[in-house]
């Protein structure tokens, strides 16, 4: 298999890396592209085999599968600027949040085309990508995505596309919810006088292990907060001034007007 990125930014790149280490594709079958010359040299430096570009000097594109992962707001500059014609055996697979399929199909001209979001932990082969397909792409085409895909953590095939602007805002966006909390729960620790670092190893600590419990416990999250917060106690007092602020309201809130953008970018 051949495969162009278009957008050699930090997802695209973090794409390339887990095809290569899990050795999907061989680093000659790989054609980046970027919009800035500047960066030419440093991608050439991670991906001294592959081909790199940038947008003007692609007049033909010698590829299986076709990754857009430009910023969406890019992205009809970016299809209005292709100087290349796709034929019907190539694949486009864009991993551009908001973007519908059908946009898509109409700016490229052209049919087969998988819509993916994937999240930043991507770059360590831990993230998950919701992904979804236009009509007419077969179970074998499908199952290639899946595999390419997978290496850089899971993927959860959706039926229904509208369902993909709410994985870009719960997992797509969500690790920035988690940074957010971190960061609240580190500058809570340096107020109380423990040192940033110290604080720092306490709250990453934390959250690694309440992940693991959270994974690998049958209680639900109802039951791990009540064996944490016993009556009269610390965690109470913290999760009664949580609740008095409407801190869970707020924070729903915020994933559904993140869905609203999602949905706002398509135009």
């Amino acid at each position: 298999m051949k495969i162009a990125i278009i957008g050699a930014g930090n997802m695209g790149l973090s794409f390339s890396k887990s095809f290569l280490k899990y050795e999907l594709i061989k680093p000659e079958n790989l054609h980046l592209i970027t919009r800035s010359q500047s960066k030419i040299l440093k991608i050439k430096e991670e991906f001294p085999k592959s081909e790199i570009s940038v947008f003007e000097e692609v007049k033909n594109l010698d590829a299986d599968l076709i990754i857009i992962a430009v910023k969406p707001q890019d992205f009809q500059k970016v299809a209005e600027s292709f100087q290349f014609s796709l034929n019907e055996n190539q694949m486009i697979l864009s991993i551009m949040a908001g973007i519908k399929i059908e946009k898509i199909q109409k700016s490229l001209n052209h049919r087969s085309v998988v819509r993916a979001m994937p999240n930043s932990p991507t770059l360590l082969g831990m993230g998950i990508t919701g992904y979804t397909s236009a009509e007419g792409i077969s179970f074998n085409q499908l199952m290639n995505i899946e595999r390419l895909l997978n290496s850089t953590g899971r993927s959860v095939y959706l039926e229904n596309e509208d369902l993909l602007d709410g994985v870009t805002a719960l997992s797509g966006s969500g690790p920035a919810y988690f940074y957010y909390i971190v960061d609240a729960m580190i500058k809570a620790g340096t107020q109380m006088g423990i040192d940033e670092n110290l604080s720092k190893l306490f709250v990453k600590q934390t959250m690694l292990g309440a992940y693991h419990l959270i994974n690998n416990s049958d209680k639900s999250l109802e039951d791990l907060i009540k064996d944490v917060a016993s009556k009269g106690g610390t965690t109470e007092a913290a999760l009664k001034t949580f609740e008095e602020n409407n801190f869970k309201e707020i924070l729903q809130q915020g994933i559904l007007n993140a869905e609203k953008r999602a949905k706002e970018l398509n135009g």
